[in-house]
C-alpha cells in the first residue's frame, strides 16, 4: 500500500463544548478521538467540519460551519446539502460520519461511527423527529459504508444483528477516560463539599435525567432502602435535564424524598472528578448504553460502583463493580445496602475500579481508529 498521504473528512458537528448535557456522550466522544488522533500517524490529513469554534484541534484543519448546526434540522440539511457539495470541491480519500449519519448525495468512500441504537431498543426515549431521522439515516449509512465502528462489543453485536452489517465490518473502537478522572486530595474533597453543602457521605448518581437511564428505579430502590435504615446518605442525582426528565422529580415527591434527594444540576467538566471521588457509591441503573462512560469515570476517581446489567455495562464494569438487573429495584436496595455498609467492600471495589479504568484510554482509541483508515484506505475503490 502506498504511503502517500491520505485526506480525510470528518463530520462533527455533533461536538459541543457548551455547559448543557449537549457536550456529554458523543460530543465527548468525538472531542478526545479527535484530539488524539494526529500523534497515531503522519500519514493522514484531517479536515473538520465543525460548528463549535471553540475547540482545540491541533495537527488538523478545522472547516468552521457558519450555519447554526447545534439545531437539528440545520444540521440535517448541512448534512446531507451542503455537506455533499464540500466534499465535491475537497475531494478527500476518505469521508468519516463519526454520528450515525453518512451525506447520501456524495459517492466517496467512507465510514460510520455508530455509539447505539437506542432509538430502536429504546424508541420511547426519543421524540418521533429525531426517531425516524436516526433510524432511517443510521440504516441507509451502515449499508453504504465501508466499514462501521461501534464503540462497545455490545454495540457491535446490535449492529450485525438489528441492522444486518456482517462481522468483519464492524471494528470495536472503545472510548477512553480522560486523565482529569483521579481521586481528588482530601483538601480539594473538603472545599468541595463546603462550596456545595454537602455531606461528608453521599450516594450519587450522574448522567442525564431522561427515561434511559432508570433514575426513577434508583429513587424506589432509595426509597426502600431509607424505610429499612432512616441513617441512608443523601442521593445526589446530577446532571442535565433531557428528554422528559419530569418523571424523575415526580417520583422523588410521590415517595416523599424532597429532603433526601439532591438535584445540582448540569455538572461542569471541570467538577466531575470531585462529584466522583466524594461520593460513598456511585449507581448506574441505565436500561440500555452504548458504552456507559459515567461508570468508567467514576470508576477512574477510585468511587466503587454498582450499575445494571444491561447491554453494554458489564463490558465496562468487568469485575471490578456490582451488577443488578436493571428493573429489580429489591436487588438495588440490598446492593446498595451491602455497599455502604462495608467499608472492606467499598475498598476492594476502589482498587478494583482504578484498574479496570485503567484499560479504557484515548491513546488507544485513536490507535484503532488509525488502524481502520489504514484498512479502509487500502480498499478497493468504490460507493460507500
Amino acid at each position: 500500500m502506498s504511503e502517500q498521504t491520505l485526506r480525510i473528512a470528518l463530520n462533527a458537528q455533533l461536538l459541543n463544548l457548551d455547559s448543557s448535557y449537549r457536550s456529554a456522550g458523543i460530543s465527548q466522544y468525538i472531542y478526545g478521538l479527535l484530539r488524539h488522533l494526529p500523534a497515531q500517524s503522519k500519514r493522514f490529513q484531517y479536515y473538520v467540519h465543525t460548528g463549535e469554534a471553540k475547540a482545540v484541534l491541533d495537527g488538523m484543519q478545522r472547516l468552521l460551519t457558519t450555519r447554526h448546526t447545534k439545531r437539528p434540522l440545520v444540521r440535517i440539511v448541512w448534512e446531507q446539502v451542503v455537506w455533499p457539495l464540500a466534499l465535491q470541491r475537497l475531494q478527500p480519500d476518505l469521508v468519516h460520519g463519526l454520528a450515525y449519519v453518512l451525506p447520501l448525495a456524495y459517492r466517496g468512500k467512507g465510514l460510520v461511527t455508530v455509539y447505539d441504537l437506542t432509538f430502536l431498543r429504546v424508541p420511547m426515549a426519543f421524540r418521533a423527529p429525531n426517531r425516524l431521522y436516526l433510524q432511517t439515516m443510521t440504516r441507509l449509512a451502515v449499508r453504504r459504508a465501508a466499514h462501521v465502528c461501534a464503540i462497545s462489543e455490545s454495540t457491535r453485536r446490535d449492529i450485525v444483528k438489528t441492522l444486518g452489517v456482517p462481522e468483519s465490518s464492524v471494528s470495536v473502537v472503545y472510548p477512553g477516560v480522560d486523565e482529569r478522572f483521579r481521586p481528588a486530595s482530601p483538601e480539594a474533597l473538603e472545599a468541595f463539599r463546603r462550596r456545595h453543602g454537602l455531606p461528608e457521605r453521599y450516594v450519587l448518581y450522574l448522567g442525564t435525567l431522561e427515561p434511559r437511564k432508570n433514575v426513577t428505579t434508583l429513587v424506589r430502590a432509595y426509597a426502600r432502602l431509607v424505610a429499612r435504615e432512616p441513617q441512608t446518605p443523601l442521593l445526589v442525582l446530577a446532571g442535565a435535564k433531557g428528554w422528559y426528565f419530569e418523571d424523575v422529580f415526580a417520583e422523588v415527591e410521590r415517595l416523599g424524598l424532597q429532603e433526601r434527594v439532591m438535584f445540582p444540576g448540569y455538572v461542569p467538566a471541570e467538577e466531575q472528578a470531585l462529584w466522583y471521588s466524594g461520593a460513598e457509591v456511585f449507581v448506574y441503573p441505565s436500561r440500555y448504553e452504548g458504552f456507559g462512560m459515567p461508570v468508567a469515570e467514576a470508576m477512574a476517581c477510585g468511587t466503587p460502583v454498582i450499575a445494571s446489567t444491561a447491554a453494554s455495562l458489564p463490558e465496562v464494569v468487568g469485575d471490578a463493580g456490582l451488577l443488578v438487573p436493571p428493573d429489580d429495584e429489591v436487588a438495588l436496595a440490598d446492593t446498595l445496602a451491602h455497599v455502604l455498609a462495608n467499608r472492606e467492600v467499598r475498598e476492594a471495589l476502589s482498587a478494583a475500579g482504578r484498574r479496570q479504568a485503567a484499560k479504557f484510554s484515548w491513546q488507544a482509541a485513536a490507535q484503532a481508529q488509525v488502524r481502520i483508515y489504514e484498512q479502509c484506505a487500502g480498499a478497493k475503490e468504490g460507493a460507500l
